[in-house]
């Protein structure tokens, strides 16, 4: 998902003590999580890539190497492309995994990760639906509005296969079920009527070479 009013997070930016890891709060935290300085960056799909179309798989296996080289690999790469979140499927492994660094509506930061999620939203008669501009690292360049609940809770297990219960509200609500939906096929295109969806792939057509040379700089940036 695409970050919304997030500035470059140099790495000696001073700590910010309003923050949750892993949904628990901390005292202090760095501007990049740790696990993005073991990382390597790999390239983000783009949408029309077979792997972003298709239900990823369940992880069967933690506590493993490759599972944490994936996470820290998607936490460096989420930086590099100035992202929010980031699906395992855009970096093209389709397995139930995603990452996060995101604001919510009250500047609580909220970062970690989330293996084989299950997504929670209110009953349809006490949630409310808000329309907001909303991108995808997979649709470089664009953005759409997308109604979505202002709120959601993910269920899932930490790399190690301990229990996880997530809480979201408003951007970081809208963040968990961008990247849930990643995970059974879908992009936010996929919740657009068939006029905005072609609106949103002309936005990528004249602007994806710009984001591109953006990610490249950012790279750079971050000594990779």
């Amino acid at each position: 998902m695409s970050v919304r009013h997030h500035p470059s997070r140099p790495a000696d930016r001073p700590v910010d003590r309003r923050v949750r890891v892993q949904g628990r709060p901390v005292d202090t935290y760095p501007a990049l999580a740790p696990e993005a300085a073991r990382g390597s960056v790999r390239r983000v799909t783009v949408v029309g890539e077979e792997v972003l179309s298709r239900p990823c798989l369940e992880v069967t296996e933690f506590k493993t190497a490759e599972l944490s080289a994936l996470i820290d690999d998607m936490f460096l790469t989420m930086y590099v492309a100035d992202g929010a979140g980031l699906a395992a499927n855009q970096v093209g492994v389709a397995l139930r995994l995603f990452v996060y660094d995101c604001p919510d509506d009250d500047g609580v930061r909220h970062v970690g990760h989330i293996v084989n999620p299950v997504l929670d939203l209110p009953d349809p008669g006490s949630r409310r639906l808000v329309d907001e501009f909303e991108g995808c690292l997979s649709v470089p360049g664009a953005t759409m509005a997308v109604a979505r609940p202002d709120r959601s809770v993910v269920r899932g297990w930490d790399k190690d296969g301990n229990p996880l219960v997530i809480e979201g509200m408003g951007y970081f609500a809208r963040c968990l079920q961008h990247e849930t939906d990643h995970l059974v096929g879908h992009t936010y295109l996929d919740r657009l009527s068939k006029r905005d969806r072609k609106d949103a792939l002309r936005q990528m057509e004249d602007r994806r070479d710009e984001v591109f040379a953006q990610r490249a700089v950012k790279a750079d940036t971050l000594g990779t």
